[in-house]
């Protein structure tokens, strides 16, 4: 199916690796434009060739940290006006809530939802003035379903889920919609690392929990990036004009909820 943005423009954070690579992969794919974000040039350069020479898209890499004012200057230079906006950035280590400091807590809601909060601020309103646009915060499944310990990220990223809820009811009438994304577990760095951590604390390798972990899904694996950049592309797609305001869960059916 052609999706209906071809020549669009994007810009898609944190895309050197894992989710937001595979977004921009598959918005490469239907023959959009973009610019990538990620902080280690090396992987972000690494990834716009492999992008290129998959898709032959127009890829523009431009390294920094998208959590912070400077980062954000950066990548708003090289893409002032995007039709499409992905947010992503990494999540917060986990952790005992009682060792968190108030410096722990103002970086998580920096990085996860401040930093969208200011790119969709920056961006937004050009959009409306184009009347298209769509915005896609990549988010996590512990919005709908908290992670002990991933409790700076269960707060912070539920922030951003509440403004965002009140902003995509505003902005639909002008063909601009704002929706998120709630990976459960996919097979990335980041769950990679999560299952070292939760490894050491139950006396187990990595290998076996992630073998008890794929079995307890439903779905019998880990989702793929690939499969997760897919359903980000639809949703930017001219088709998604009437989709927003809304969390798409991708855990392969892990959340147990009727809705």
């Amino acid at each position: 199916m052609d999706l209906g943005i071809r020549g669009k423009n994007a810009l898609v954070c944190a895309a050197s690796k894992g989710l937001g690579k595979g977004c921009a992969m598959s918005l490469a794919r239907e023959g959009v434009n973009l610019v990538i974000t990620a902080r280690g040039k090396e992987a972000l350069e690494t990834t716009a060739d492999e992008i290129r020479k998959a898709t032959g898209a127009k890829v523009v890499a431009i390294a920094g940290d998208i959590t912070t004012p400077a980062g954000r200057a950066q990548a708003l230079a090289a893409c002032p006006n995007p039709d499409i906006l992905v947010n992503n950035a990494g999540g917060p280590p986990p952790g005992d809530f009682r060792n968190w400091s108030r410096e722990d807590w103002l970086k998580a809601i920096d990085a996860n939802m401040l930093a969208p909060i200011e790119l969709i601020k920056a961006t937004v309103d050009a959009m409306i003035a184009r009347r298209f646009g769509r915005i896609v915060n990549i988010t996590s499944g512990a919005v709908r379903m908290p992670i002990p310990e991933l409790g700076l990220s269960n707060g912070a990223r539920t922030g951003l889920t509440g403004f965002v809820a009140g902003l995509a009811r505003q902005t639909v009438a002008h063909n601009v919609t704002i929706n998120n994304l709630l990976p459960g577990p996919f097979d990335t760095d980041r769950l990679r690392s999560n299952l070292v951590f939760h490894a050491q604390k139950l006396g187990k390798t990595p290998e076996e929990l992630a073998r008890t972990r794929t079995e307890a899904n439903p779905a019998k694996r880990f989702g793929t990036v690939a499969e997760f950049g897919d359903a980000c592309a639809f949703l930017c797609s001219a088709q998604a004009g009437y989709i927003t305001g809304q969390n798409l869960l991708l855990d392969g059916g892990a959340f147990p909820g009727t809705l």
